[in-house]
């Protein structure tokens, strides 16, 4: 053992310092730094469990993101649709629906044809009698007013499309407001 100690290659004090630039010293110090912190009784813990936090927090949200869900917190307003009449004031008996959706659809205002092609169906399940329309009602409220089971599952079906169009603010194009239109009309058929 004496023998190889003496040896200048199996002499490590000695071995010089690696030349470090001022970067390569920065992220030493930075990294020593986070060491210190995180092996500190008092700070460890702590910021142990802001990390913990924080990066349950941004998967939580990246996973929103990547699903598509809506945060509203983290944008800016909804866009606004314009409505040509005051929205609590809507009298389905008042409203001329054919003009008010060829407006609409000629102005590649679809979400608002929807609503209209919907309450023009609540009018016209009230002219025939199957729900008794009130402002105040609720659409699930209209759907449990319809006695036939088959009537009911149609206009369940056309309040749920109605639904996610103006509630769920979801983009619909010109293709598809006329494959929703076609299902309204047919509902509203005389006879069906």
């Amino acid at each position: 053992m004496d023998t190889y100690s003496k040896k200048t290659d199996f002499i490590y004090d000695d071995a010089p310092a690696p030349n470090l630039s001022l970067w390569d010293r920065f992220w030493l110090w930075v990294w020593d730094l986070i060491g210190k912190t995180l092996n500190n009784k008092v700070t460890g813990g702590l910021v142990k469990y802001l990390a913990i936090v924080v990066l349950v927090g941004l998967v939580v949200f990246l996973a929103l993101k990547i699903i598509g869900a809506d945060l509203k917190i983290f944008s800016r307003q909804s866009q606004k649709v314009e409505v040509p009449y005051t929205e609590s004031d809507d009298n389905i008996h008042e409203i001329n629906f054919n003009d008010q959706i060829e407006k609409a659809v000629a102005t590649a205002n679809y979400r608002l044809a929807v609503r209209l092609l919907y309450l023009r169906t609540l009018k016209k399940l009230s002219d025939r009698s199957l729900i008794h329309w009130l402002p105040e009602k609720t659409n699930q409220t209209y759907i449990s007013e319809i006695n036939d089971p088959d009537k009911k599952k149609e206009f369940s079906k056309l309040t749920h499309q109605f639904e996610y169009v103006w509630y769920g603010e979801f983009f619909i194009d010109k293709e598809n407001f006329y494959i929703i239109k076609d299902t309204f009309e047919r509902f509203n058929l005389p006879g069906s």
